[in-house]
């Protein structure tokens, strides 16, 4: 399985917390990574995002269809973000558009960091599961940020 965790981009300050909107920086950062990621998704991916506006943003900018989950909604635990994708057994690459430290705190789970990770606005980090010595082992494959595209 590939699982690919993108942060939502730039957007505005402001309450409702859900209703925030990206910015125009922000529709740029999730145009940039979107594109990216389009040129290198295998064939068979899964969208899913938080129900956040902002995060309902950023998935769009793929332009495939989106599989809301409101359990990726900010305060997501490493297990709800883990069950929404189905990892590490979904056939196939997830995409996972939701929030910070919910991010970190699930890569540093797969990871088996002592710290949560920070994820900046607008990037991704693209992990896979394989075995090998009959051993599960978590392999970094990208970690893109926006400002870098």
């Amino acid at each position: 399985m590939d699982l690919i965790v993108w942060r939502h981009a730039e957007a505005e300050d402001g309450v409702p917390d859900l209703e925030r909107r990206l910015t125009g920086k922000g529709r740029k950062q999730a145009e940039r990574v979107a594109q990216w990621l389009l040129q290198r998704l295998p064939a068979r991916f899964v969208l899913i995002a938080s129900p956040a506006v902002r995060a309902q943003q950023t998935a769009e900018a793929l332009g495939v269809p989106i599989r809301t989950d409101k359990t990726l909604a900010p305060g997501a635990s490493p297990a709800a973000i883990r069950r929404a994708c189905g990892w590490p057994d979904y056939k196939g690459a997830a995409v996972v558009v939701g929030h910070q430290p919910d991010l970190g705190q699930v890569l540093a789970e797969l990871l088996g960091a002592h710290a949560s990770f920070s994820v900046k606005k607008g990037a991704l980090w693209w992990l896979s599961n394989r075995v090998r010595d009959e051993k599960d082992q978590v392999v970094v494959r990208a970690v893109v940020s926006p400002d870098l595209l």
